[in-house]
């Protein structure tokens, strides 16, 4: 299951992207990448898994080689993905006590930080939660921060640790320290430019690169349905057009 989680990652799923192609709760994925094979998933959970990796079966995967090809063929069929599985109130009668208290209590600061349309700073700071919680499961660092955040503001004790006891240890002093200086100004101003602009040119870096992808991946869906007579991809034709995908990306490799 080692190989299957870090290929995932090499590959930029998150276990919510994981959990809506499959069609099941994030929760459910834990449940699933615990397990010691992916024999012992539900079969039709593991076919869609194998259909999304490219493979026919489970011992494929130790020999699978995350190239920029093959990210663009996950990302395509990651991408038809239905939105039918998005989550709404009426359909998390499954979860437990705690759990639907915990969202319920979630809501409802959320929409009182939305409530006024006029509120510009409440909506973006919840539009930066809600990319926090979609990137959350690529860097164990970003729990670590929630911990921090929750220690800092007197909801957690200091010593109480919910992920890697020493990895959050660790991160909680350096973060501890960053803050002390920022809130100290105890750094040169001249440094703290530096350091910024790396900071932009690395994220400057990642939009282009995704923009590139994205560009790219559409250019070569748009051909495909193009070649294949079809205006769009569905559940009849997507094996056929992720085929055609394929071809297409093969003919630039030997042109």
């Amino acid at each position: 299951m080692k190989e299957l989680n870090d290929i995932l990652h090499e590959l930029g799923i998150s276990k919510v992207k994981l959990a809506k192609f499959l069609g099941v709760s994030r929760q459910m994925i834990y449940n699933y990448l615990e397990l010691d094979s992916i024999n012992k998933w539900p079969k039709d959970k593991k076919v869609l898994l194998l259909n999304l990796l490219g493979i026919k079966s489970v011992e494929e995967i130790s020999k699978i080689k995350v190239t920029t090809d093959y990210i663009y063929d996950v990302d395509a069929r990651l991408n038809t993905v239905s939105t039918s599985s998005e989550v709404s109130i009426s359909n998390c009668e499954t979860l437990g006590k705690k759990q639907s208290q915990l969202l319920q209590d979630l809501l409802n600061i959320i929409k009182e930080k939305l409530d006024d349309e006029n509120d510009s700073e409440g909506y973006n700071t919840m539009l930066y939660l809600y990319h926090f919680l979609q990137s959350i499961d690529t860097s164990k660092e970003l729990k670590y921060i929630l911990g921090y955040v929750s220690k800092a503001t007197g909801f957690t004790k200091s010593l109480e640790f919910a992920f890697d006891k020493e990895e959050q240890y660790l991160f909680e002093s350096i973060l501890y320290s960053a803050f002390s200086l920022y809130n100290g100004g105890g750094t040169s101003k001249v440094k703290i430019a530096a350091a910024h602009e790396k900071f932009e040119a690395q994220i400057e870096h990642k939009i282009e690169e995704k923009m590139s992808r994205t560009m790219e991946l559409n250019t070569i869906k748009t051909q495909a349905l193009k070649e294949l007579g079809y205006n769009e991809i569905n559940e009849k034709n997507a094996k056929e057009i992720f085929e055609k995908i394929a071809e297409i990306q093969s003919r630039k490799v030997t042109n």
